[in-house]
């Protein structure tokens, strides 16, 4: 029975002519093994009785070492820790470009990065996806808006991101360019911009995925003739390729975006009607999947005004069919019998049972004199609405009901009362209060403070007010929380 194990020699000299192209552990294993230590080439007697002792030595068993190889030395080492370093860096860089949530920040994070990973102080980056599909953004970094537009000017066949962007066969990898003024085939728009603007060098790098082809391309400038090192562009190379897959994910996000908001703007109304006596103004945020949300404000006979706002369960192309069918139903019972909140509701109650037998929704209908400043309202399960003035901020309480769908037969009470000139009614969906990540009571208090705290000359415009509003219940803009929430908020003014 044999024991033997082998402890592998390999020369220092092999190893750090491959450690350059190779990492360590592919470096020593690219080495073949060129002999055993005595010790452990040496005959073992067996350890049973009975068996022949006599083993014959294997023709392949190399001579016997006559001292153990020098441990490798401080280059090595040095070389170890840079890989390190490397790492380290591309594992932070790309940590913060993963917490991106848009195109556009993700888009200036990539230009920063790669700046700092192959030593240049300015750049731009093209985003314009092979597929057509759009959108088309033009970012700079280090650039102003004007310096910027000097370039566009060059004509794009003669650029580097030009070439990458129009899928020339020379241009498939990186692109550099050490001397652009020394060179004396430069395009003579191409040689004045980069004088003017003080750029002397250029390396340029597609940015592509495997599956959805070229995004777009980067490009970063040299205050003198320069050109990244080896490392530099490895670097920057892998890092490209994650950002590339990162980018092709929010693009994909961004179009269901702008999709789902065409659609629910052709869901919504394309304009408010103009009512003696008050003024309208509305504002929508739209979920990146697209919501359900809605609202919706009509006039109704004897210069009356129906106002509704409301909100169908879930997310995606489902919840906005059942957004179109709730406010279509709606209309037609705001019409007929739009005096009494009540029955609309009830009305709509049996439509959704009957078109959406699982589905939800919340719903508040509003008949509005304006004259008499005059609002008779009900609500199925639905965000009170906020009356807001010089005088007074508080919210006008509805019956308590159920939502929409929950019931077999819904029906609650309606509320009436009576707001003064000068003051506004907010009209408001659930998804203004949860997307502030706060508790449902902190978010109604968050939102009585900040219609509370909208500034005298902008208590005359419902925008206005709509927008300080917004603005101070978001202050980070629409994507604060995760985004899947969408947000209406419709403002009533009485003159």
């Amino acid at each position: 029975m044999l024991d033997i194990s082998l402890l592998v020699r390999v020369h220092v000299d092999a190893l750090i002519a491959a450690q350059n192209d190779l990492g360590v552990c592919d470096a020593i294993r690219r080495i073949a093994p060129v002999g055993k230590l005595a010790a452990m080439s040496s005959l073992h007697l067996p350890k049973v009785a009975g068996i022949d002792p006599t083993v014959p030595v294997s023709t392949h068993t190399a001579a016997p070492l006559t001292e153990v190889p020098a441990a490798p030395g401080a280059f090595i080492q040095d070389r170890l820790a840079s890989w390190v370093s490397d790492l380290t860096t591309l594992h932070e860089l790309t940590e913060r470009l993963a917490g991106t949530r848009t195109l556009d920040d993700a888009l200036h994070e990539l230009l920063r990065a790669g700046a700092a990973l192959v030593g240049a102080r300015r750049g731009l980056l093209v985003l314009e996806p092979a597929d057509g599909g759009g959108p088309s953004i033009t970012i700079g970094l280090g650039l102003a808006h004007a310096e910027l537009g000097s370039i566009e000017t060059v004509p794009r066949s003669v650029t580097s991101y030009g070439r990458i962007l129009d899928g020339r066969p020379d241009a498939e990898g990186p692109l550099t360019h050490r001397d652009l003024l020394g060179d004396k085939g430069l395009d003579p728009r191409h040689r004045e911009v980069a004088a003017r603007l003080g750029y002397a060098a250029s390396y340029a790098l597609p940015l592509a995925t495997g599956t959805g082809g070229r995004l777009g391309a980067a490009v970063w400038l040299y205050d003198e003739p320069a050109e990244p090192l080896e490392r530099q562009r490895h670097l920057v190379g892998l890092y490209s390729r994650y950002a590339s897959e990162h980018l092709a994910r929010l693009l994909e996000l961004e179009r269901a975006r702008t999709e789902a908001a065409l659609l629910a703007e052709e869901l919504l109304p394309t304009r408010l009607p103009r009512v003696p006596g008050v003024r309208l103004a509305a504002r929508r945020l739209a979920a990146a999947r697209g919501g359900g949300d809605w609202y919706d404000a009509l006039p109704l006979p004897d210069s009356a005004l129906g106002l509704a706002v409301g909100s169908a369960g879930g997310t995606g192309p489902g919840a906005l069919a059942a957004m179109g069918r709730l406010r279509a139903g709606l209309r037609a019972y705001a019409v007929m019998e739009g005096e009494d909140p009540v029955a609309v509701l009830s009305d709509l109650e049996l439509l959704l049972r009957l078109t959406e037998p699982s589905g939800t929704a919340t719903a508040l209908f509003a008949y509005c004199e304006p004259a008499a400043r005059r609002i008779v309202l009900s609500g199925a399960g639905h965000s009170p609405p906020l009356v807001t003035g010089e005088r007074r901020t508080e919210f006008m309480e509805t019956t308590l009901s159920a939502p929409l769908g929950m019931l077999a037969c819904w029906e609650a009470p309606s509320v009436e009362f009576t707001p003064e000139p000068g003051e506004t009614v907010l009209f408001y969906t659930d998804g203004l209060l949860r997307r502030t990540g706060d508790s449902m009571d902190r978010a109604f208090a968050r939102l009585h403070s900040a219609a509370a705290g909208v500034p005298g000359a902008a208590r005359h415009d419902p925008a206005a007010v709509a927008d300080h509003v917004l603005g101070t219940m978001l202050p980070d803009g629409p994507d604060r929380s995760d985004g899947t929430e969408d947000v209406v908020v419709l403002a009533v003014y009485f003159e």
